[in-house]
């Protein structure tokens, strides 16, 4: 199994080497977002609003962070079911969405969706939700706070190890 390093944005060329079952060291900017950010998020665009980042140059990490230990940057940081976003990523991946990261598996239609749009979908191992945190630089609160862990966090990461699910 090789390893990759991988940065945000990504590179699409970069995307040509990689091979499912590949371990994956993601640094850069990512989207915190479970099933209530996803729901706004689909509010947001079937009303015609601007969509508050670019998707393109992000990934959506579905987990929803602990809070804060003293003299951490981030809590706890566990991939949630991927499976209860597929409902709403079909149109997340039309808007430019070329990166997803969770656990578990994805339904036909959205691993047909994420091959059809040159997407990634990466997936972390569950249950060391504390060693991942480990692994974020920066955490900052972004949309919605008074959903608490399902609002949506802007984290900078440096080298959450992940595997490559579909792409």
């Amino acid at each position: 199994m090789k390893i990759h390093r991988l940065s945000l944005p990504l590179d699409p060329s970069g995307l040509t080497e990689l091979k499912t079952g590949d371990k994956i060291l993601l640094s850069g900017e990512v989207h915190t977002a479970r099933d209530q950010a996803h729901a706004k998020f689909i509010d947001l665009l079937n009303n015609g609003e601007p969509f508050p980042f670019d998707l393109s140059k992000t990934a959506l990490f579905y987990c929803g962070p602990a809070p804060v230990p003293p003299g951490r940057t981030s809590g706890s940081l566990g991939p949630t079911t991927s499976y209860r976003m597929d409902r709403y990523t079909i149109p997340l991946l039309e808007r430019g969405l070329k990166v997803m990261i969770g656990k578990g598996e994805r339904s036909p239609e959205v691993t047909a969706a994420i091959k059809e749009h040159g997407a990634l979908y990466l997936v972390c191992v569950g249950g060391i939700s504390a060693l991942l945190a480990r692994c974020v630089v920066s955490r900052e609160t972004l949309l919605w706070p008074e959903l608490g862990a399902e609002a949506v966090y802007k984290l900078v990461l440096q080298d959450l190890p992940c595997y490559v699910a579909l792409l």
